[in-house]
């Protein structure tokens, strides 16, 4: 057995944060955060909402696109480092949302950025043991809770969104065709939040430190997300076997518009093989790569057949690899 990608779906609120925006609140203008980041815009979760709620609709998507009910889902598998709360999963309050009539598993998984293709390894793995017939994997943040907007390099580059993926046992090759995932502890400082769980429970010293957010050495982190994204691109293409002129579609973790050019100019990507929403979404954690996949399946950008290279980098640090072979075939909704 192995899984096929029946259907997609996404979640973006409608409440935009401009650079204009940031202009008003910071030391900072449009041309400065564009030309650093290739980003215009990014979606804010609304206040009433939390990371369940857009990956739900996200997921609720998914199961459309592919005409399956959430009855007959065995697993849902919510990738995100913005959960609802520490316990329970975000996955479990999905599954609640959804209205699914039986119990079912359903848990998180935390790999930060790289998180939607950590997932997509663990549930292609599990679909293709014949553990489960119908999985919903979603990758899904509100980074914006976890920003300090006293910090100018860091709060102008995130944003909240959602997206899903729905995989069904099938037999034959699948549509996961290689995946690769690799971790590095010895640079874990690079990328934290390190206030809120046990190693620092809330405190008013963590809250007056800003503890509870998202800190980044962003030069440090460039160097090193550009090196290991060509690496595991190049893995990942010699382990399936295809070359870059083979692709037709390479997907990146939306990151940094410097990152992604470093990327394809090391690889000899041209831009029209390079989908990108960097500059109306920003980056949004493990929705990157599931959102732009169902940003191009539904504009009729992917084709039955289209072989698609997904890479992404994140916070541990870790970064991830997958060769994937389009399978879906659906009218477009209008």
């Amino acid at each position: 057995m192995n899984a096929a990608i029946r259907g997609t779906g996404s979640s973006l609120p409608e409440t935009k944060l401009t650079n204009a925006d940031f202009a008003r609140m910071l030391d900072t203008s449009d041309e400065w955060i564009f030309v650093r980041t290739g980003i215009r815009e990014r979606r804010v979760l609304e206040p009433e909402q939390a990371t369940s709620d857009s990956a739900t609709r996200a997921a609720q998507g998914a199961l459309e696109m592919a005409g399956v009910a959430p009855d007959e889902l065995d697993l849902i598998v919510v990738a995100t480092a913005t959960p609802d709360m520490l316990v329970p999963s975000t996955a479990n309050l999905v599954q609640r949302n959804l209205h699914i009539g039986r119990p079912i598993a359903s848990f998180d998984l935390n790999a930060a950025c790289s998180g939607f293709l950590y997932a997509l390894e663990t549930v292609h793995s599990l679909v293709a043991a014949g553990r489960y017939q119908r999985a919903l994997l979603i990758g899904a943040e509100t980074l914006t809770r976890f920003v300090d907007y006293q910090d100018r390099q860091v709060s102008i580059l995130f944003g909240d969104a959602a997206g899903a993926i729905l995989l069904e046992a099938e037999e034959g090759q699948g549509d996961v065709l290689a995946t690769i995932l690799k971790a590095d502890p010895g640079f874990s400082d690079l990328i934290s939040i390190p206030g809120g769980a046990a190693a620092r429970p809330p405190s008013p010293y963590t809250l007056t430190q800003r503890e509870h957010f998202l800190r980044m050495d962003g030069r440090q982190v460039f160097k090193l997300a550009v090196q290991s994204m060509e690496q595991v691109a190049r893995d990942t293409l010699e382990r399936v076997g295809w070359s870059i002129e083979d692709l037709d579609h390479v997907v990146l973790h939306q990151a940094n518009r410097r990152i992604l050019n470093a990327v394809c100019e090391r690889l000899g990507i041209p831009d029209s093989k390079r989908p990108t929403n960097l500059s109306r979404v920003g980056n949004t954690g493990a929705a990157s790569i599931p959102l732009l996949l169902d940003e191009c399946q539904r504009a009729a950008r992917f084709r039955p057949g289209d072989r698609i290279l997904a890479v992404a980098f994140g916070a541990g640090l870790t970064w991830a690899g997958a060769a994937l072979r389009w399978s879906i075939d659906l009218p477009v909704p209008a």
